[in-house]
């Protein structure tokens, strides 16, 4: 998932981005609100989390610039501002959410979690984030990270859609092969396309379960 995320505090910005990268979104983090409004107009973005007293275009304003250009992304306001005008004109401007600072790190994580999974319902997207920052996108089939596609062989993809209806399981070799050819196969050709894929993922995404098989951690 990706985030831009526009806050103009330094201190600040620096905790948000590291507690979401944590959370392994991709974070781009802005302190300017006419730098951000440009990189939207030119990139797409999962959800944005914008402050509201920044330089050049504020919060509210910038929202309202991208409504009129028919860009419509999930957002997230945070901000000191805590007067029902302020609120009434985030809330008529689109947003899904308005976290009053100061506030806890762990509130922020609730929000945004919630802001993107709202988002992939209504969109009727079938979205599931990974670890070290992939998302598998199961209606288009495609393994996704930081908005480029892993590009993965029609075998690869089937280990892999395997792995995630079994995540946080162990998938034996003999599930892979009944999975994937639904009759025998030489074991040696499920090790090389199991090899394959990890190769062209992060090594900590598969990990191999001695003895067992394979598991994919979420």
């Amino acid at each position: 998932m990706k985030i831009l995320l526009l806050e103009d505090e330094y201190s600040l910005r620096k905790s948000v981005k590291e507690l979401l990268e944590d959370c392994s979104y991709a974070v781009y983090d802005f302190a300017n609100g006419k730098e951000a409004y440009e990189t939207i107009l030119n990139s797409s973005f999962d959800l944005l989390i914008l402050d509201v007293n920044v330089p050049e275009l504020n919060g509210f304003e910038l929202l309202e610039k991208l409504n009129k250009k028919g860009v419509i992304v999930p957002t997230i306001f945070m901000t000191s501002l805590t007067e029902i005008d302020n609120l009434e004109r985030a809330y008529e401007g689109g947003c899904c959410d308005y976290i009053k600072k100061p506030f806890d790190l762990n509130e922020l994580r609730l929000r945004v979690a919630t802001a993107l999974r709202t988002s992939v319902i209504q969109t009727g997207c079938t979205l599931v984030p990974l670890k070290c920052g992939y998302v598998y996108d199961s209606k288009n089939f495609k393994l996704i990270k930081n908005d480029d596609e892993v590009q993965l062989s029609k075998t690869e993809k089937m280990i892999l859609e395997l792995f995630i209806k079994n995540k946080n399981q162990v998938v034996t070799p003999e599930m892979i092969t009944q999975y994937v050819w639904e009759d025998y196969v030489d074991p040696a050709n499920v090790r090389v396309q199991i090899n394959n894929l990890r190769k062209k993922l992060d090594k900590d995404l598969i990990v191999n379960i001695r003895g067992l098989g394979y598991r994919l951690d979420v």
